[in-house]
C-alpha cells in the first residue's frame, strides 16, 4: 500500500468510493479485499499493476460509516493486511505555523490532551515536512502514521504534530456527526502560498513559476510607509521553504489519490510580507486548482466543489502602523468581505482577528532556522536578539476551530439555519445634513466595545491616497449602526472596519452577532 494507508485509518464513506493504491510488480494483478473483523468479505476488487511506475489503483464501493474492517491487498502469494479500518469523513489540514501549532501549545493544553482518549474514532495522520522540485507520487516521510489519538501523539513537540486547529475541528465535527473522522495534516511553518501552489495555479495569477525562489532565511522587507525607506523598516524572516510549488510537489501532490470530504487551511502570515496584493488571485487560484486536482486524482470520487474552510489571519503586533495584515484578510475573501461568494464558492471562513494573544510564548524559533513571529532591528549588531511586539501564534485555537466547524456544518454538510459567520453590512445611507452614515446589517448586532477607531472613513476633501479618519459609532440598534462623520467633506469615498493588524482586544471587537461571532473586517 502507499504510505498513507495503514492500520487505524479512516477512509471516505459514501456517497463517494474510497481510492486505494499501492505498489506491485508491473503486469501482475493485485486483489484488494475489504472484510469485516470476523472475516466476511464485503467487497473485492482486482487491479493491474501499471509499469513503469509499478503502481496499482482501485476504487472501493461506497461504504456506510462505521467499522472496524480489514483491508487486504494480495499479489500472488504475498499479502498485506491493514486492520482497524473505519469509514467516515476525511479532512485535509494544511498551511503554515498556526496550523502546525500542536495541541500541547494551546490554551488549556493539559485538559485538551487528557480529553483525547474520549475520541477513539477521530483518527490522525501527519505527513512530515518535505520539499521537492518535481511532483512526487507518494510521501517521502511520515511524522505520524494513522493513529488513535493519545495525549502523546497530539502533543509531540512545538510546531510538529498534531495540529491543534485540525484536531479540534475534527473533534467538534465528530461531536456533531457522531461517526468516524480522519484528519490528515500537511503543514509547514513560515511558508508562503506560492510554495503550496502548483505551477498551473501560479501561472493563472501571472506569477513566474520560479518567482522569488528565495532561500530560507532570506529577509523580506516591506516599507511601512513611503516615507520610511526599506532600510529601516522591521524585517520579517520566513522559516520554511519559499520556493514556488515545492510543498505542492512533496506534500499535496502525493495525496491527490485520496478521497476527501473537505480541506481546512490556515496560512497567510508569510504573505503579509510577500506578494500581499496578489493573494486575492493566488488564494482563489489555489482553491480551484486543488479541487480540480483532487477530483481528477481520486477518479472523480472527491467532489469537484470540495468544501474548503480557512482561518482569516489573527493578529501580530499591537501598535503596528502597517496594514499588510488588514489587506491580506481582505484578499483572503477575494476582496468581497464574506465567503462563500461568487469568486470563492463552497468556502467558509473563521474570523480570528479578535483572538489576539500578546503574551503567547510562541513567537520564537521554529524548526527550519528562521524566526517566525520575530522582528529584528537592523541596527542591532546582534541579529539574534529579537524584539517582540506581540505574537503571531495565538493560543486560543478552540474558538478558531469552533468557528471553523460552524462553517463546515453549514457549507460542507448543508446544515440549514445554522449561523456560521458574523454580521456584515447590507446597505449604507448617508445623512448629509446631520453628518451621519447609517449602516444596515443582516443580523442582530451585539456591541462589545465602543472603539472610536473601529470604523474609518475616507473623505473626498483630501488628496489621494486617502487619509482615513475615525468615524465614531454614535448609536447601535438591533440591525443598524450610525456613524458620525465629523469634519468629513462630502461625498464619503470609502468606509472600512477593523482595518488594522491588531484591531481589538481579546474577544472585544466592536460588533458581534447574538451567537458571539465577530463581524468580519471590510473595506
Amino acid at each position: 500500500f502507499a504510505s498513507y494507508y495503514g492500520d487505524h485509518m479512516v477512509l471516505q464513506k459514501e456517497p463517494a468510493g474510497a481510492v486505494v493504491w499501492g505498489y506491485g510488480e508491473p503486469g501482475t494483478a493485485v486483489t484488494v479485499a475489504l472484510s469485516r473483523d470476523g472475516g466476511l468479505v464485503v467487497t473485492k476488487k482486482t487491479a493491474r499493476v501499471k509499469g513503469p511506475s509499478g503502481t496499482w489503483t482501485t476504487v472501493l464501493d461506497p461504504m456506510d460509516q462505521g467499522g472496524p474492517y480489514v483491508l487486504t491487498a494480495r499479489q500472488g502469494s504475498e499479502n498485506v493486511t491493514l486492520r482497524d479500518v473505519y469509514f467516515g469523513d476525511v479532512w485535509l489540514c494544511s498551511g503554515q505555523s498556526n496550523m502546525a501549532m500542536t495541541v500541547s501549545q494551546i490554551a488549556n493544553a493539559s485538559r485538551e490532551l487528557a480529553a483525547a482518549a474520549r475520541y477513539p474514532y477521530v483518527r490522525v495522520f501527519a505527513a512530515a515536512p518535505a520539499r521537492s522540485d518535481v511532483e512526487l507520487e507518494d510521501l517521502e516521510r511520515i511524522d505520524l502514521p494513522w493513529s488513535i489519538p493519545t495525549a502523546e501523539n497530539l502533543g509531540h513537540g512545538n510546531f510538529t504534530y498534531f495540529s491543534a486547529v485540525c484536531w479540534l475541528l475534527g473533534r467538534y465535527l465528530y461531536e456533531a456527526l457522531r461517526y468516524p473522522v480522519g484528519l490528515v495534516e500537511a503543514a509547514w511553518g513560515g511558508t508562503p502560498i506560492e510554495a503550496w501552489s502548483s505551477r498551473r495555479a501560479l501561472r493563472a495569477c501571472g506569477l513566474p513559476e520560479d518567482a522569488g525562489s528565495f532561500r530560507a532565511g532570506l529577509v523580506f522587507c516591506t516599507p511601512l510607509s513611503p516615507a520610511l525607506p526599506c532600510s529601516i523598516s522591521p524585517r520579517w524572516q520566513l522559516s520554511g521553504p519559499q520556493t514556488p510549488s515545492v510543498l505542492w510537489n512533496a506534500m499535496i501532490h502525493p495525496l491527490l489519490n485520496m478521497t476527501l470530504r473537505g480541506v481546512a487551511w490556515y496560512q497567510g502570515e508569510a504573505n503579509a510580507f510577500l506578494h500581499t496584493d496578489r493573494y486575492n488571485c493566488t488564494f482563489p487560484a489555489l482553491i480551484a486548482d486543488w479541487r480540480r486536482a483532487f477530483h481528477a486524482g481520486s477518479a472523480g470520487q472527491t467532489e469537484p466543489l470540495l468544501p474548503f474552510g480557512f482561518v482569516q489571519l489573527a493578529t501580530y503586533r499591537r501598535q503596528s502602523p502597517d496594514d499588510s495584515f488588514a489587506r491580506l484578510r481582505w484578499h483572503q475573501t477575494a476582496d468581497l468581505g464574506v465567503v462563500p461568494n461568487a469568486r470563492m464558492p463552497g468556502t467558509f471562513m473563521a474570523v480570528a482577528m479578535d483572538l489576539g494573544d500578546e503574551h503567547s510564548p510562541y513567537g520564537r524559533r521554529v524548526p527550519g532556522g528562521g524566526d517566525e513571529g520575530a522582528v529584528t532591528k537592523l541596527s542591532d549588531p546582534n541579529p539574534t536578539s529579537l524584539l517582540f511586539l506581540g505574537s503571531i501564534h495565538p493560543r486560543d485555537k478552540q474558538n478558531v476551530a469552533h468557528r471553523l466547524h460552524l462553517g463546515a456544518r453549514a457549507v460542507a454538510y448543508g446544515e440549514k439555519d445554522l449561523v456560521f459567520q458574523g454580521p456584515y453590512p447590507t446597505g449604507a445611507v448617508l445623512e448629509v445634513t446631520r453628518g451621519l452614515l447609517n449602516l444596515t446589517y443582516s443580523q442582530e448586532l451585539v456591541c462589545r466595545s465602543r472603539d472610536t477607531r473601529a470604523f474609518e472613513v475616507c473623505c473626498s476633501g483630501q488628496p489621494s491616497p486617502c487619509g482615513w479618519l475615525p468615524a465614531p459609532m454614535v448609536a447601535v440598534g438591533s440591525h443598524t449602526v450610525t456613524l458620525a462623520l465629523a469634519g468629513c467633506g462630502t461625498p464619503v469615498l470609502g468606509l472600512r472596519y477593523a482595518w488594522a493588524e491588531w484591531p481589538c482586544e481579546y474577544e472585544s471587537c466592536a460588533l458581534y452577532n447574538t451567537q458571539g461571532l465577530p463581524a468580519p473586517p471590510f473595506l
